[in-house]
């Protein structure tokens, strides 16, 4: 099976798993399909108040940082690469919708029991997706 439009959702400061997605998305590619990176930035709540605005600036710049690292490693002629702000899980869920993406592949660790109570952006996709969702898993690491 092969998707025209696919999505692959990349956290700020991703490690290999972000690599291992883009080869599941490109090898799920049709000949003339077309994928996009997206991460999503979280805002920080408001409650923080003072500190919030105080840290503004430096958070804004480790933001761009962040976004030009992604863009350097996965933007490219064939990979359209997308910045959103919100929540991430129904960040990623409301542009597949809107933009018609047919296919999300999206990285994810393998789940323990802080899952089960705080939920994961994976699961929020898998749970809330209208398309197909391709989820991959990182292999476990010595000593998790």
């Amino acid at each position: 099976m092969s998707y025209s439009k696919i999505l692959v959702p990349v956290a700020p400061g991703h490690g290999d798993e972000a690599g291992q997605a883009m080869e599941v998305a490109k090898s799920l590619r049709s000949p003339d399909g077309a994928i996009t990176v997206v991460t999503v930035l979280e805002e920080l709540p408001r409650y923080l108040g003072a500190d919030v605005f105080a840290l503004e600036p430096a958070i804004e710049e480790s933001q761009q940082t962040a976004v030009q690292a992604i863009v350097d490693e996965f933007g490219g002629t064939d990979v359209e690469v997308v910045t959103l702000n919100g929540h991430p899980a129904r960040s990623i869920v409301e542009l597949a919708r809107t933009e018609g993406f047919d296919c999300i592949v999206i990285p994810s660790a393998q789940p323990g029991w802080e899952h089960f109570l705080l939920g994961s952006t994976a699961s929020g996709v898998v749970r809330h997706a209208r398309c197909s969702v391709h989820v991959v898993r990182t292999p476990e690491v010595a000593g998790d």
